[in-house]
């Protein structure tokens, strides 16, 4: 055997131990990748979420301002009907009772409007505070998963120390999303 065919041996040896050191960082960043992929899609579902709800506040919010104009005009109508001299003062009695039945209804109505806008807005306020959470926890993960892939480029394990602290409070803060209510 030549002497650089020894040599040869030797570095693919080494390139070999170096190879079965590396494996708990490799299946590390396999792992941080996936929760990354999981993270990411968590908290773009949290977005849509507080979007929809917005939209949902949105509509409610229109119905309850139409309502109220509804009951504004009918009320205008009302006290023009009594200060107007009318030919039909019959008519005009009944349909100002009529027209006092919807108001009660109406205003009721606005009640209920309000409560359910005001609920979606919460829920709104609910899920963008999640989505934050989700949103740190990845940039967290991802950050992690950059740092220990220095480890590969530079066979010095602190960057993979590193790139699991910060995973693990990537990880924290995505949990802590799931658990707000």
């Amino acid at each position: 055997m030549e002497a650089n065919e020894a040599q040869e041996l030797q570095e693919q040896a080494e390139n070999a131990e170096h190879a079965k050191s590396l494996r708990p960082v490799a299946f590390t960043m396999s792992l941080l990748a996936v929760l990354v992929a999981v993270t990411t899609v968590v908290g773009h579902r949290t977005h849509t979420e507080a979007v929809l709800n917005q939209a949902k506040a949105s509509d409610t919010w229109n119905e309850y301002q139409a309502k109220k104009n509804r009951a504004y005009d009918t009320d205008l109508a009302t006290k023009l009907l009594d200060d107007l001299t009318v030919s039909d003062k019959d008519a005009a009695k009944k349909d100002a009772k009529e027209w006092a039945g919807h108001q009660a209804k109406w205003a009721d109505d606005l009640e209920k409007e309000k409560k359910v806008a005001e609920g979606f807005e919460e829920e709104v306020k609910l899920a963008e505070h999640k989505a934050d959470y989700f949103d740190f926890g990845e940039a967290l993960l991802e950050i992690g998963l950059v740092i220990s892939s220095v480890t590969l480029l530079t066979r010095s394990r602190i960057y993979w120390y590193f790139g699991i602290v910060a995973s693990t409070i990537g990880v924290a803060s995505a949990v802590w999303g799931f658990l707000i209510k």
